[in-house]
This record gives structure tokens, C-alpha cells and sequence, in this order.
């Protein structure tokens, strides 16, 4: 589950990692009141006025503003509350901007230069342990730091047994070039930032730029958090905090319907039960010169209602050209999956594109003969073969 800017921040503030003060708003005339407090409590001259939306790359697309004056405040507020703002990370469509925050511009001169790093803290599933990834390029896409300057790119892998060890923060500081205070203060933000990222169950956690401002103080300047949804109940006051309007509205129908459903661009729609056979499934319709239009996984026990849920999921996506369902009747009957699959599509009157059945395991012939006299636009298979051959035929 993602987490906008300003809960992620608060959410670390609690955990002792220091943020810049900030307010949210929603309606641009309330944006000065929010300078104004904001400067009672830190002296700030400067704000900066941010989007808060689901992606990243945000200041690129026009979405991040500094302002000098009290007037400017309210001028960037205007024009970004409403926007539709476009990145690399939220396609071409965009996402329409509904709230922003007011936030403590700290980049204010003092006896010594600022300095922006990038640290990131997520679980590398190939040793199965934590890693910290820092670089002294922050405020950059390390996605470009890493193609061009790799050797600016640092990790540091935390044993699950022992856990973060002191040695490695002062190690994560070193490396970062610092000294003295600021040396000091990393030292304590790593050590917070990893006691957030555990305690909240996060999957991940990036800061970038992580500010070493002028005073020596370090600064979590911008935040994003992606928590565990496998863990949210073990932290049910998250709950409230996921925005719908950010998530594709078709997963969230999906997960209403208790389906796990990852939208994508291609032209085959799937429907599967059971995660690896959904993987299959998806180099199947590749391979078959298709593309997946999605990730379905309809579970162990598929019945009319779930199938039904499944169809005007997928057929919600108008890039979807084709049905492909793959069921193995292990747990299930697929006599009784073929007869939900016949009852969702007489009650889906805009299920008017091909359906390719492949249905293997307990009853499969008895189902393969349901489907064949159903007289719907079904076309049925029993091996991975065949369907794989309807797939390619009516693509063509």
C-alpha cells in the first residue's frame, strides 16, 4: 500500500527521523494561513509548495514550487490543486492533483553548503535480508545514478540475527563523505529510519534527497513508503490512511471482491487460481504473440461469484480482446468452475469478446463437454497446448 508524502513523514516523525515542518492543504486559500504558521515555528522566509500524488518525479512535472513571498505561496497553490500532473511514473494520462502541502524550505544559507544524499531501505529477496541503499547523489533518479555513475552507489545488507549494527551506520556516514556533526546526525537518522521501516512492516522506504542542511542537522526532505499489505493487520490505524483515488480502480474493485488483480498493457485478459500458474499462464499468452492484460488470481476454491467478479473486472479494461481462463481443479471441481463460467456469462450481457476455457484436473472432461454444449462464444481446451494455439488464432 502506498503512502502520500506527508503520512509517510509523520509516520517516520514518530520513529525520531527529522522532517521540515509542513501542513496539508486542500484549498489554496488556506495556503498562506499554512506559510504563515509555518514560519512562526521555524523562522522560514521560504516555503515550498508540493503535489501530493502516488508517484515520484513530481518537481519534473511542475508539481513542486518554491516560493519567496507569502503571494507565491498561494500562486503555486492555484496552479497545482487541480492540475493534472504527468511523470514517468504515472504514465501519460496523469493524476489529477487534490491536495498539497506547505513545507519549511530549509535550503537557507549558513556557515556551511547543504548537500543531498539518497538513502532507501528494502528487503533484497535473492539473500533475504534488508539492504540499505545510499549515494552521495541525492535528489537525482537512481535509476540514472546506477546506468551512469554506479560506483556512486552503496549497500549495506542488515543480519536478520544480530540487526542493524552501529558499526554499519557510521560505515553508511563515512561512506557519504561526512564529518564531525553532521557524521554524528546520520548516524542517528539511518538508525531511525530502519526502526521505522521494521516497526511499520514497510516493503519500502526512500528518502531522496535525504538533506544535510547548512547547520549540520539532517533533514528526510521528500519520503515514500510502500507498506506490506500482508502486514496491515498488524497495523490496523494504516487502514485509513490508503487513498483510493490514487490506486487503479480497477484493483480496487477487485480487492472489494476479494481477488488479487495487477492491471497491465496488454490485450489478453487472464483468469487463473493459483499464483504460479498465473505466472505460467502470463509466458503462455506471450509466447502465443499476446500480450496480459492482467494478473487474476481467483484462489483455490473458484466459484460462479468469484468467476463473475473476475469477467466484469477484465472486461472493464478496454484494451482486453480476449479472455484467458486457466483453471486447475485440484480443490475445485472444474465441472463446477465450467458451470460458474457458463452462468457468469449468460448474466454479463457486455461479455461479448472470445473466451478461451482451458480447464485441467478433477472432471475436466465432464467440464470441456459443459462448456462445448453451451452454445456460448466459449472455445474450450483441456492441455496448455491447444489453448495456447486458440490464443494465437484468434489474435491473428
Amino acid at each position: 500500500m502506498n503512502l502520500h508524502e506527508y503520512q509517510a513523514k509523520e509516520i517516520l516523525k514518530k520513529y525520531g527521523v527529522r522532517i521540515p515542518e509542513h501542513i496539508l492543504v486542500e484549498k489554496a486559500d488556506d495556503a498562506i494561513k499554512a506559510a504563515e504558521e509555518i514560519t512562526m515555528v521555524t523562522g522560514s522566509k521560504y516555503w515550498a509548495v508540493k503535489a501530493q500524488i502516488h508517484a515520484g518525479g513530481r518537481g519534473k512535472g511542475g508539481g513542486v514550487k518554491i516560493a519567496k513571498s507569502l503571494e507565491e505561496v498561494k500562486t503555486h497553490a492555484q496552479n497545482i490543486i487541480g492540475m493534472t500532473l504527468v511523470t514517468k511514473q504515472t504514465g501519460p494520462e496523469g493524476k489529477i492533483v487534490n491536495k498539497v502541502i506547505i513545507q519549511q524550505d530549509i535550503y537557507y544559507p549558513g556557515p556551511n553548503p547543504t548537500r543531498e544524499f539518497y538513502i532507501s531501505i528494502l528487503l533484497n529477496r535473492s539473500t533475504s535480508r534488508n539492504t540499505i541503499i545510499y549515494s552521495t547523489e541525492g535528489g537525482m533518479e537512481i535509476e540514472e545514478v546506477a546506468e551512469k555513475t554506479p560506483h556512486l552507489i552503496f549497500k549495506e545488507e542488515v543480519n536478520p540475527l544480530t540487526g542493524l549494527q552501529a558499526n554499519q551506520c557510521r560505515k553508511i556516514a563515512f561512506n557519504l563523505g561526512l564529518s564531525g556533526e553532521s557524521f554524528k546526525e546520520m548516524v542517528l537518522f539511518v538508525q531511525s529510519l530502519y526502526k521505522a521501516y521494521e516497526g511499520i512492516d514497510a516493503s519500502m522506504v526512500e528518502i531522496n534527497p535525504v538533506l544535510k542542511a547548512s547547520d549540520d542537522k539532517i533533514f528526510a526532505v521528500d519520503c515514500k513508503i510502500v507498506l506490506e499489505d500482508n502486514a496491515l493487520f498488524r497495523h490496523p490505524e494504516f487502514i485509513a490512511l490508503r487513498d483510493l483515488t490514487e490506486e487503479d480502480p480497477l484493483e480496487v474493485k477487485a480487492r472489494e471482491s476479494h481477488l488479487n488483480y495487477i492491471r497491465l498493457d496488454g490485450n489478453v485478459g487472464c483468469m487463473v487460481n493459483g499464483a504460479g500458474l498465473a505466472m505460467a499462464t502470463m509466458d503462455i499468452i506471450k509466447l502465443s504473440g499476446g500480450l496480459p492484460a492482467n494478473f487474476l488470481d481467483v484462489g483455490g476454491s473458484a466459484s460462479a461469484k468469484t468467476v463473475e467478479a473476475g469477467f466484469r473486472i477484465i472486461i472493464d479494461d478496454p484494451n482486453v480482446k480476449i479472455i484467458f481462463v486457466n483453471i486447475f481443479g485440484g480443490i475445485v471441481r472444474c465441472d463446477r468452475v465450467a458451470e460458474g463460467i457458463i452462468e457468469a456469462s449468460k448474466n454479463i450481457p457486455d461479455l461479448n469478446i472470445p473466451i478461451i476455457v482451458r480447464l485441467q484436473g478433477t472432471n475436466a472432461i465432464k467440464a470441456k463437454e459443459l462448456i462445448d454444449s453451451s452454445g456460448l462464444k466459449v472455445y474450450s481446451a483441456i492441455h496448455l497446448d491447444e489453448a495456447a494455439l486458440l490464443v494465437q488464432k484468434l489474435l491473428a
